[in-house]
């Protein structure tokens, strides 16, 4: 059979992820007939001091990959070869970033449960700071309102407001407070604007606020209507303009915004692409989380509906040294497996914060690390669950909705000394239930693959199809009010070549079953005491469940959602250790 000539004659492409703390350089190629991942190179980013230059870091990932391909991608002037010549460069380029300080930025809004909310949502889909929040519900006077805005000393202010057709008065309070609050700015020091609120105000924000700031966008109402909100154009309008703040503050970005085409975008929004895609045909939907230095992500996709939330203060960088402003002391004890004291963590939160490039070395710094990862995914997915649509399915309002996957990311997660480790952080973290797909994006190609979708869309539907993220386990957590110790599930696995694996599931417990990847099996569970593993109560289906081998297998999670921990110290302690044991951590 012979392939189209669009994909034998298909352009090669080299993505750049600039990060906080690594630059990642990833080589897409066609092979076979098919889109592949080929290598990836990196280096440590270098936007901050004492570089201040995006391009040094880009430079270094790159000429690492030449190492690692043997294939020449930059000239000796350090130039980018695109398109491909005599068999060097590469053809197409896209660019992904989420280096630097979250941009500070003040958000302007009419009700504080209506388009405030909706504006306050719209900056966490990026890496905003909120430094301020005007409203009509502010009962302070204008010009305290003012000062608190300049005082805030945005460099992005977000409006919304007033649904389209809807009464403007309102509306044009704030932007009389926002422009005289602009015009009090240094010219140098103005804010750029984004007015996603009533249509009909469009041409007026524009002739009152476009001179007094240092950009003027405007997209589509955030709220159409009171009952609708509709982020997602903003959020494309927002992402150009993150960007466009960057560029301004950070040497290095113009060039390579201008290799990837003026299509530069932030790494959260490029995550959010693909998250959207593979949600299109899910059933219940698609989680992705991504604990990283600067900033801990978390994006879930319900039937190609995407619900992004950015949390800078629960990175596990500079973000550390006000990490307790958010959690207490004992809440990252109760993830360490050993008998370290507070002040210990203490001090390593505070050296995280100085050194964020920083990785453990001794048993007690990972058991450290891993704790702080596992509490600042946890607060991040328990904040952005409340943004999950209210039809997304779930066994009660406390709990996590069903998802058909859960992609995981960020160092903490991918370079555990074992995927066992790799899992369990998963697990405590977002407890998901019911049965779920949980994979690892190991080699970080999530930013890649959505940067790249921008450029070629064919590209990521390709990779992802030929096993980019790889398969830790299939988890089956069911949800049952029992005591510990009463059994709950009657589990056989089938493998498609016959073998039989059964195991009687106590409430409390962790159980393993192994299915290697390549393997297919047929999963067939007999719930008790009415316990829920996402087909109703004491409900399963009778052909069974059809499971794909992974390297951790089948994994039944059993302690209970959510979590609880016994009192004792000691107890805990072993109880987590037995945990990572039976993971093989």
């Amino acid at each position: 059979m012979l392939m189209p000539a669009s994909l034998v004659d298909a352009d090669s492409l080299l993505a750049v992820d600039v990060g906080t703390v690594t630059t990642r350089a990833m080589f897409f190629d066609v092979v076979e007939g098919h889109y592949r991942f080929v290598a990836s190179g990196q280096a440590p980013s270098t936007a901050a001091a004492p570089f201040r230059d995006v391009s040094e870091g880009v430079r270094w990932a790159i000429e690492n990959l030449q190492t690692v391909t043997g294939r020449t991608f930059l000239t000796n002037e350090h130039r980018l070869i695109m398109p491909i010549q005599e068999g060097m460069g590469v053809d197409t380029f896209a660019a992904s970033l989420s280096a630097g300080p979250a941009i500070r930025t003040a958000i302007v809004g009419l009700l504080s449960d209506v388009s405030l909310e909706s504006v306050q949502r719209l900056a966490r889909s990026t890496y905003t700071l909120p430094v301020e929040a005007l409203g009509m519900n502010d009962r302070r006077r204008s010009d305290e309102q003012i000062d608190s805005l300049l005082q805030g000393n945005p460099e992005l202010i977000l409006i919304a407001g007033g649904t389209d057709g809807g009464a403007t008065r309102s509306v044009q309070s704030l932007l009389e407070l926002v422009g005289l609050a602009c015009y009090l700015m240094p010219k140098d020091k103005r804010p750029a604007v984004l007015f996603a609120g009533n249509k009909k105000l469009a041409r007026e924000v524009k002739s009152s606020l476009e001179s007094l700031t240092a950009s003027l966008h405007i997209s589509p109402n955030l709220r159409p209507t009171l009952e609708v909100e509709d982020l997602q154009p903003a959020q494309r309008v927002l992402a150009d303009l993150y960007a466009q703040i960057r560029r301004t503050q950070m040497a290095g970005l113009e060039e390579l915004n201008s290799w990837a085409a003026n299509l530069l975008v932030p790494t959260a929004y490029a995550c959010g692409r693909i998250i959207r895609f593979l949600s299109q045909d899910s059933q219940f939907g698609i989680l992705g989380v991504d604990i990283g230095a600067a900033s801990t992500s978390v994006i879930a996709g319900f039937g190609g509906q995407l619900a992004m939330s950015v949390y800078p203060q629960l990175g596990l960088g500079e973000g550390m040294a006000n990490f307790l402003r958010y959690t207490s002391m004992e809440d990252i004890l109760r993830w360490i497996p050993l008998d370290i004291p507070a002040e210990t963590v203490q001090a390593y939160l505070l050296t995280k914060a100085i050194y964020p490039a920083s990785v453990p070395v001794i048993a007690e710094d990972l058991a450290i690390e891993q704790g702080l990862a596992r509490q600042a995914l946890h607060l991040a997915v328990k904040t952005a669950a409340k943004d999950f649509p209210s039809g997304a399915s779930r066994p009660s309002s406390q709990l996590m909705p069903y998802f058909d996957l859960i992609l995981g990311g960020g160092a903490a997660l991918t370079q555990a000394p074992t995927l066992g480790q790799s899992l369990l952080m998963l697990l405590d973290a977002v407890q998901p239930v019911g049965v779920v797909a949980m994979f690892l994006d190991q080699n970080n190609l999530l930013p890649a693959l959505g940067a790249a979708a921008g450029r070629n869309p064919l590209l990521p539907v390709q990779v992802i199809e030929a096993g980019a993220f790889l398969r830790l386990a299939t988890v089956v957590a069911p949800v049952v009010s029992v005591k510990l110790g009463t059994q709950i599930l009657d589990v056989r696995l089938v493998t498609a070549d016959g073998n039989e694996t059964r195991v009687s599931v106590k409430q409390g417990a962790m159980e393993l079953l192994p299915l290697a990847p390549g393997q297919d099996g047929q999963l067939f569970i007999r719930p008790q005491q009415r316990a829920d593993i996402g087909f109703g109560p004491g409900r399963a289906p009778e052909g069974g469940i059809p499971v794909t081998g992974a390297v951790l297998g089948v994994v039944i999670d059993a302690r209970g959602r959510p979590l609880r921990f016994p009192a004792d110290q000691v107890r805990r302690r072993e109880i987590i250790k037995k945990w990572l044991w039976t993971l093989g951590g």
